[in-house]
């Protein structure tokens, strides 16, 4: 009989020769993968030694993740391997990205102990298409800074943007999922177009005072060491302290810009857009510029 030659093989002795199951070998022979070379006088399938090397090809390119419909096409000539393996490099990469925002979804779900409506609401954040999240930065930016009369302002809107990256780490991903909710609350919006109305000039007429506080590190840093130091808000130290940050400036307006900032969140959103972006941002100022409004609050006072 044919299948007792020993340059052909019955099915099973291929299963013996290649260490798969029988089953495996008969399903990739049935998809035109490995096809039968022949067949016994009882029908029986029949290989040959050109068809373990086949096998082979099948297993290797199914271990790097190609279907049998791929493996065929390459089998056949139709395709190249090149040109499939860069179809699923691309495959991957976008599964892997899907990974990386399905982690950074439970990972920020773990953190807050989210509900099932919050975890939703994550994800589809999260899972915002480019076009999507950049309708979400355009509104806010249009109720927050629109109208605003101050051609420096605008022109620094007109660029700024706040994409998240195609390959983002979970890092950034929790940080989008943050602003994203931050800057669709109105709430939000309002206190901060408050701020914005505050620091923006009138034309004609000097930046209000206090306007570049949120801006210089200068002035942070100041009453970080001076915080550092033990001296309190309130009191003589402190009031020199002012004197010699603001000088004869009026602290009214000063304060009046400051407590808008704080009550909007205005460093801990300058925070979240920078670990959007993956930059490396300076030290959350909250409690510097909070010693700061009670000490212009106790001068006021006295």
């Amino acid at each position: 009989m044919d299948d007792e030659r020993p340059d052909v093989l019955t099915i099973g002795r291929l299963a013996h020769r290649t260490g798969l199951s029988v089953g495996t070998l008969r399903f990739w022979s049935d998809e035109g993968a490995v096809p039968p070379v022949g067949r016994s006088a009882g029908g029986y399938r029949l290989y040959d030694a050109e068809s373990v090397a086949r096998v082979e090809l099948v297993r290797t390119l199914r271990e790097l993740g190609l279907g049998l419909d791929d493996v065929c096409r390459v089998l056949s000539g139709r395709t190249t391997v090149a040109e499939v393996a860069d179809a699923h490099v691309a495959a991957l990469d976008a599964q892997i990205r899907s990974l990386k925002v399905s982690r950074a979804v439970l990972s920020t779900v773990a953190k807050r102990g989210s509900t099932v409506e919050e975890t939703a609401l994550m994800n589809r954040l999260a899972r915002l298409s480019a076009a999507e999240r950049e309708q979400i930065i355009d509104e806010f930016k249009e109720e927050v800074f629109g109208g605003l009369d101050d051609p420096g302002l605008r022109d620094r809107m007109r660029t700024f943007s706040i994409e998240l990256p195609d390959d983002p780490t979970p890092e950034q991903v929790d940080a989008w999922i943050e602003l994203a909710e931050l800057v669709r609350d109105h709430g939000f919006r309002a206190r901060l177009r408050t701020w914005m109305e505050l620091n923006t000039p009138v034309p004609g007429q000097a930046r209000p005072p206090g306007a570049s506080i949120w801006w210089a590190r200068q002035i942070v840093q100041t009453v970080a060491e001076v915080r550092k130091g033990g001296i309190p808000p309130e009191g003589p130290a402190a009031a020199e302290v002012l004197s010699e940050l603001f000088g004869d400036t009026d602290r009214a307006a000063v304060l009046r810009s400051l407590e808008a900032g704080i009550e909007a969140g205005a460093e801990h959103y300058r925070r979240l857009v920078a670990r959007v972006r993956g930059q490396n941002s300076s030290p959350d100022a909250t409690e510097e510029l909070e010693w700061l409004a009670r000490a212009l609050r106790a001068a006021d006072q006295t």
